[in-house]
């Protein structure tokens, strides 16, 4: 695909720039919702094939866990915060201020910390991406899954699958006091949002 981004081409470096930006935006803010407690970095920005996705990301049988926000319109696609479950749970505590739970269902203030972090994370993101392409993007409401590695990421990607062929990951890390926490924000837009983020990354000086 004559459009796709690869670790080599140097929009991916424009890309990064923009990710750079969202993520100090948005780790500022959780800096200040959780007092100083969290901060987050940037750590690799690339575009590869939807059908490598789940190889790429080493997702198997394990359990995952998912924040999941829709930009709706044409020029949308999907901003998805994946975890697993040590992970998911120790970010949850961390934003709770407790210890991590240990129970096998999630309760309802977990759910509710990670889709505000969802929230707080995609509101970055969708700003740096309104900036890029000079348009409105309206999130809607992030929403928690939780379901066993590759079938909640294809079950998440599925109405994306339909339209695009690539995926946009940005590997993200978190930190509490020196504690890192790995986990992913995966970007997965529409066809039109492609066209209209490689014509900014075109045009870009």
């Amino acid at each position: 695909m004559p459009d796709s981004m690869t670790v080599a081409d140097p929009r991916v470096e424009v890309l990064q720039a923009l990710f750079a930006s969202a993520t100090h935006d948005a780790s500022t803010a959780m800096c200040r919702w959780t007092d100083g407690l969290i901060t987050l970095t940037l750590d690799e920005v690339r575009e590869i094939p939807l059908e490598t996705v789940c190889e790429e990301l080493n997702l198997g049988d394990e359990l995952l866990t998912m924040v999941v926000l829709s930009l709706e319109g044409e020029v949308g696609g999907e901003m998805i915060l994946t975890f697993d479950e040590s992970n998911g749970r120790q970010l949850a505590a961390s934003l709770l201020g407790r210890p991590a739970d240990d129970s096998p269902e999630w309760s309802d203030l977990e759910k509710s910390a990670l889709t505000e972090t969802g929230n707080i994370l995609g509101c970055a993101y969708m700003n740096a991406l309104t900036r890029l392409i000079d348009s409105e993007l309206v999130p809607s409401p992030p929403y928690f899954i939780q379901d066993f590695g590759a079938s909640v990421l294809q079950q998440a990607l599925m109405a994306q699958a339909m339209t695009c062929d690539q995926v946009v990951i940005c590997r993200t890390g978190f930190h509490r006091r020196g504690e890192e926490l790995n986990w992913r924000v995966i970007f997965v837009p529409t066809t039109a949002m492609r066209t209209a983020m490689i014509g900014a990354l075109h045009s870009a000086p």
